[in-house]
């Protein structure tokens, strides 16, 4: 990827939230299966992690992550959970404030990667990617999540 991936808070207000009518563990495999595809498009060196209800359901390294990123894709996903907004929001909406992030508890990281996982409006779990720069690793969960409602025939809303 030669060129970052820009998004200003409107930009990502304006993405629709992942909120469907079910999501069980095999979707959250699928899910996974569909970042894995974006990662290897892409040529990217990314972990995926996909957390359900409290329990990592899909979890993959690619390419050079590895175990450097485990508390990058607890603290990313703690964000996206804590706040029902992807990581990457959080970071820009304090950036556009000229505040900084107070962490809830010492491995939040607002940075992007982390994006919620709604059923039916109910917060359900998170999936988050780390390993390139944070922009990159927002624009690669957004699109395994765009592919996978599309292949599921679900609108997000």
């Amino acid at each position: 990827m030669s060129e970052l991936p820009e998004y200003t808070v409107a930009d990502l207000e304006r993405e629709e939230a992942f909120d469907v009518p079910s999501f069980t563990n095999d979707d959250a495999v699928d899910l996974g299966l569909a970042a894995v595809e974006v990662i290897d498009e892409r040529g990217l060196d990314l972990a995926v992690r996909i957390v359900l209800r409290g329990d990592v359901v899909f979890q993959a390294k690619l390419g050079a992550s590895g175990p450097g990123n485990d508390p990058w894709l607890a603290g990313k996903a703690a964000v996206a959970a804590r706040f029902g907004e992807p990581s990457l929001l959080v970071r820009r909406r304090h950036e556009e404030a000229g505040t900084e992030f107070q962490p809830a508890d010492d491995g939040e990281r607002a940075h992007g990667g982390a994006i919620p996982l709604f059923v039916a409006g109910e917060l359900v779990g998170t999936i988050t990617t780390s390993g390139e720069p944070d922009v990159v690793d927002h624009a690669t969960a957004a699109e395994a999540l765009r592919r996978y409602a599309v292949a599921r025939s679900f609108a997000t809303s």
